[in-house]
């Protein structure tokens, strides 16, 4: 039985709650990129110019950088080609006919990028492409604390639309330019991630961008950075009133992005621009197609998305910046600096779910930024949890657990046999379906169990620390525990250890209850490897209501009674050792009506049916 009567209740999850900051160190490479790109609209070909200013804030000396050259994945034969080809089920927008839709581009469709020339201060180095990958043997060492400018010449052409980048979108948006450029490498404590691209997530270094994008002038373009030639482009971005005049076929867009760690842009000669304006927020610009199917969603977004920024701004700290963008493109949803590509031809809650959804990754992603290869959980997770509560609350949802969803997805991959722990490399899981929820589901568990361990207040004020604490910092698993350790005041390794890199299952349950002279002696059992403490239910024949918490030792701690209205008795610790455990109630047996284990339903049981005892009428 997982979904209770009226007789149980759940959390309330509606509090805002306080933090002060406290900052933590930890060193971070940065890198500038000064591009110019000319885009030819007629063969979805590009040339551009790349200066990067990197700066080794390591205390190592590099020999050797990588790049990321991304749109060569787009080629038959590629590793993601490869992949999608022997996967057990692949991504179903990458396939056609049951066939990958690489393996049979032609040389006008692939994608690809190429560096065709590159200096190390003015210096000529020796580099070689492995796929996707560029390998630059540098000229002369990077010391600690150093720097060191990089002058490349490349090109690329942008691939029909697969996975995430593209042309031609299933919507027939022009260009949604994601992962175009040489991207450097991220260094960091762990060393160099040049990760093969093959569709799965990403890791980059922060840095300031200065971008020039010079196309045909028709085409309307949004996405990463402010726009500093405004007056020069018109196509929405100049001041209310004025009316601008261009000369020749193309327009040369000026954009800067401080302190990101990607580019994205898209354009399309057909997109409506429109700016709206928040009161106590960034300004919030809308690129969509000029389609009367569905415009009207796209002008009922705008209010949305304002709300959703409110809330994000209230429950996981400010954000950073002075713009952020919607823009229809790509192949579903994909976050991005300062912006998002959403596809947009969609019902309107399933436009506002995904809009909130990668808006909320501009906290967990863009300013956090966790290796979403080695912990895609701590970003896709993590951004699932805070976007169903801002869902439930803008969308007025009122559902009781705005998390139900992601109990289920965990429970069916439990069942499935196909589960990973969730330190498996994002690329390394045998099928999509355990990535996915393993990354969306059982990550945004942790948080909503999390607050089932240390108590709901607890959760939103580690939330709010975290981001505080680690933004732009690169966090990794530890740090989230760390936090909720200084938050609470319990010890929890046993939590990030069994739920993250582990399989191990939560499964308590009610094995006896009996009479013991006028009292009722319960006994409980546990029966799957994670420990957990006990929230208990009890409920009796008179209506009466009272909870029973059975913490767990290892935790050294006991959170606040999360149901203040009802009287609560704090039990003796349950060494996690002991496989039973026994408690009495100051009862009669023949008055006891029902007992549950976790009436919130937050605390991942695997096994509903043995939570309850329940007398029948």
């Amino acid at each position: 039985m997982r979904h209770l009567q009226s007789l149980f209740f759940t959390v309330f999850f509606g509090a805002a709650f306080y933090l002060s900051a406290q900052s933590s160190s930890s060193w971070q490479q940065h890198v500038d990129y000064t591009m110019d790109v000319q885009m030819d609209v007629k063969t979805y070909q590009y040339t551009g110019t790349q200066k990067l200013v990197y700066t080794n804030n390591s205390p190592d000396e590099l020999t050797r950088v990588y790049y990321h050259l991304y749109y060569n994945a787009f080629q038959p034969g590629s590793e993601m080609d490869i992949r999608l080809q022997n996967i057990k089920d692949p991504d179903k927008r990458m396939m056609e006919d049951g066939k990958s839709r690489i393996a049979s581009l032609t040389e006008s469709e692939i994608g690809y990028l190429h560096a065709k020339s590159l200096t190390q201060d003015n210096q000529p180095v020796s580099f070689f492409e492995e796929g996707t990958i560029l390998v630059v043997d540098l000229a002369k060492p990077i010391p600690a604390g150093g720097k060191s400018t990089l002058e490349m010449t490349f090109e690329g052409q942008v691939p029909l639309q697969i996975r995430r980048a593209g042309r031609n979108s299933s919507e027939d948006v022009a260009l949604s330019m994601s992962q175009w450029y040489p991207k450097l490498s991220e260094y960091d404590f762990e060393g160099w991630h040049p990760n093969p691209y093959i569709a799965r997530e990403f890791h980059g270094v922060w840095g300031d961008f200065d971008v020039k994008i010079t196309l045909d002038k028709d085409y309307t373009v949004g996405g990463t950075g402010y726009l500093q030639n405004p007056q020069e482009i018109g196509h929405g971005y100049e001041a209310t009133g004025t009316k601008i005049k261009t000369k020749g076929k193309t327009l040369t867009w000026h954009f800067k992005a401080p302190n990101v760690h990607d580019f994205m842009w898209a354009a399309d000669p057909e997109y409506i621009h429109d700016i709206y304006e928040m009161e106590n927020g960034p300004t919030l610009h809308f690129f969509y197609k000029d389609n009367p199917e569905f415009n009207e969603n796209w002008k009922n977004l705008q209010p949305k998305t304002a709300a959703a920024m409110t809330f994000f701004n209230n429950n996981i700290g400010e954000y950073p910046y002075d713009q952020y963008s919607v823009i229809q493109g790509g192949d579903g949803g994909m976050e991005y600096a300062m912006s998002t590509l959403i596809t947009g031809e969609r019902e309107f809650g399933s436009l506002v779910g995904v809009m909130v959804h990668e808006l909320a990754h501009s906290w967990f992603q863009h300013v956090l930024a966790t290796n979403e290869s080695k912990h895609e959980w701590m970003d896709e997770g993590f951004t699932s949890f805070i976007s169903s509560l801002c869902m439930n609350q803008i969308m007025e949802q009122n559902k009781q657990n705005p998390f139900e969803g992601s109990y289920r997805g965990y429970y069916a991959l439990v069942n499935s046999g196909l589960e990973m722990p969730q330190s498996t490399h994002a690329d390394r899981y045998t099928t999509n379906f355990a990535y996915g929820i393993s990354a969306y589901s059982k990550g945004a568990i942790f948080l909503s169990q999390l607050g089932y361990v240390i108590g709901q207040d607890k959760l939103m004020e580690t939330i709010k620390k975290y981001f505080n604490d680690f933004k732009f910092k690169h966090p990794v698993p530890n740090d989230i525990k760390r936090t909720a350790e200084k938050v609470s005041g319990m010890e929890l390794n046993w939590y990030l250890t069994d739920w993250t890199q582990t399989t191990n299952a939560i499964d308590y349950g009610i094995k006896s209850v009996e009479a013991d002279g006028n009292k009722t002696k319960v006994t409980m059992e546990r029966i799957g490897e994670m420990p957990m403490p006990l929230d208990i239910l009890v409920v009796g024949k008179d209506g009466t209501q009272e909870t029973y918490y059975v913490p767990l030792r290892m935790m050294y701690g006991e959170k606040d009674n999360p149901y203040p209205n009802l009287k609560r008795t704090v039990l003796e610790d349950w060494p996690w050792a002991y496989p039973t455990y026994e408690f009495t109630l100051d009862m009669s047996l023949d008055n006891v009506q029902a007992i549950m284990i976790d009436p919130s339903q937050l605390m991942a049981d695997v096994e509903g049916e043995n939570n309850i005892y329940q007398v029948e009428e």
